[in-house]
């Protein structure tokens, strides 16, 4: 009688490991999402971005916040893996650019992090650049 109660108890012991081990890899620990692999949810200009983060941040957080989205506009500043779109959308690359596409149109697929309030900049993280007009 003993000898079934340990064995019982050792089965759900073990069931309730396993369960916890299949929620911490399957729920908690998702690999990065690939964001240059995504297709953009929606696409966009960089006045309309800046517009809408201006007008009502907390409903644009709605629309563009942790969603992929394509963003066309002026490239105001270039460095080695940032591009900022018309002063106010910092773009981050995870590799360095090796396009020089100061003044012309770009348009640049990225995820969106949100609004720095403190530079007053749209953030985009993994950024690749689309169509780039040389």
């Amino acid at each position: 009688m003993k000898r079934k109660k340990a064995v019982t108890l050792l089965a759900v012991l073990l069931i309730i490991v396993s369960g916890g081990i299949y929620f911490y890899y399957g729920f908690l620990f998702k690999e990065a999402r690939n964001i240059t692999t995504e297709n953009p949810e929606t696409s966009v200009t960089a006045a309309t971005l800046i517009e809408d983060y201006n007008s009502d941040p907390k409903k644009a957080d709605l629309k563009y916040l942790n969603k992929t989205i394509e963003v066309t506009g002026i490239v105001t500043k270039e460095t080695d893996s940032v591009m900022i779109l018309e002063n106010t959308v910092f773009c981050l690359f995870a590799q360095k650019t090796k396009h020089n596409l100061l003044s012309p149109n770009a348009i640049i697929k990225g995820k969106c992090i949100g609004y720095d309030e403190l530079f007053q900049e749209i953030k985009l993280d993994q950024c690749t650049i689309n169509n780039p007009n040389n």
